[in-house]
């Protein structure tokens, strides 16, 4: 009783600071959930309703305690029953759902590298929203998963300051400190006017250099300031100052680190109705982390629920799911 009394209180306290759609499941049962998606994955037809549900209705911790009872109890493991017995886009959200944070961004960034063309966007919305931890697990994890050094595919997929941009970021040492500095702020700000707008070409060293090593209220505070230092605000600095790759990188980075859920609304506006990718990247990372304010943000803009997005099936039920009660 008294355990119950504390995970009542834990769950109102979660609920009440907690900016996720997903929860931990009460009264979770690993070996149980995994006998419920054996039947589930055997039963003639596939019964994807059971299987939405419990991925779901469970945090990623418990995913992982599942997967682990599933292969303890059939000797296989639970990703490969659940791409034979599922399809297309519904297989594509189950399976990002059991692989662990670091998993599913290395995952990301991977399929944003691997084949024709490179994915830049994605780069930058992954690496320029996670912390220095998250980086580092990441990289960890790319090199277990794919036996390469993710600074070597960024070196050869990428090339001149864009890859110097993103080579930043992997080295994970940003300030992660929110305390603003005003000083450091006018400072940071005469710099970029210098690098930029007050001086013949661009310093784009000095722009990679202050971007990629502050924290995201220190950089907003920066920018701010900026309006006062420069002729015109910085996004139109940067239009005006740089092109290509490099360009893009800046605008992305800087919804990504100083907008935070509002970002991940830009990124799914790009995608509404037509790139399930983005749909599912964006509501399976952001599903314990901030996706509540992700679809408040996306109403306002666009004058639409995230939910009256145009999919259908159960790749539409999987997603609305993901999205919480409504």
């Amino acid at each position: 009783c008294g355990l119950r009394t504390l995970f009542t209180w834990q769950t109102q306290y979660l609920e009440h600071f907690y900016y996720g759609t997903v929860t931990p499941y009460p009264n979770f049962c690993a070996r149980s959930d995994a006998a419920a998606l054996e039947k589930a994955i055997e039963t003639k037809g596939v019964d994807e309703d059971v299987i939405i549900s419990i991925l779901v209705d469970r945090s990623n911790e418990q995913r992982q305690k599942i997967k682990a009872a599933y292969e303890e109890s059939t000797g296989k493991p639970l990703a490969d029953a659940l791409k034979s017995a599922l399809r297309s886009h519904l297989e594509d959200v189950a399976l990002a759902l059991l692989m662990t944070p670091a998993q599913f961004d290395a995952h990301e960034l991977r399929k944003a590298t691997k084949g024709f063309g490179t994915k830049e966007a994605v780069l930058v919305e992954i690496l320029a929203s996670r912390s220095n931890q998250e980086i580092r697990d990441i990289k960890r994890v790319f090199k277990e998963e794919y036996e390469e050094e993710l600074e070597d595919v960024i070196k050869s997929d990428t090339s001149g300051d864009f890859t110097s941009a993103l080579l930043a970021m992997l080295k994970a040492d940003k300030d992660e400190d929110n305390t603003i500095d005003l000083e450091r702020a006018k400072k940071d700000a005469v710099a970029l006017f210098e690098a930029g707008e007050n001086s013949k070409g661009t310093d784009v060293s000095t722009f990679i250099n202050i971007l990629t090593s502050r924290s995201g209220p220190q950089l907003t505070k920066t920018f701010q300031t900026y309006n006062r230092v420069g002729d015109v605000s910085l996004p139109k600095a940067l239009d005006a100052e740089l092109k290509g790759d490099i360009e893009d990188f800046f605008h992305v980075f800087m919804l990504a680190v100083c907008l935070g859920f509002y970002f991940g609304c830009c990124s799914l506006s790009q995608g509404r109705g037509t790139c399930e990718d983005t749909l599912t990247r964006v509501l399976v990372s952001r599903s314990e982390v901030d996706l509540k304010k992700v679809m408040d943000e996306f109403k306002a803009m666009y004058g639409k629920t995230l939910q009256e997005d145009d999919v259908k099936g159960h790749f539409e039920k999987i997603l609305l799911a993901l999205c919480g009660p409504h």
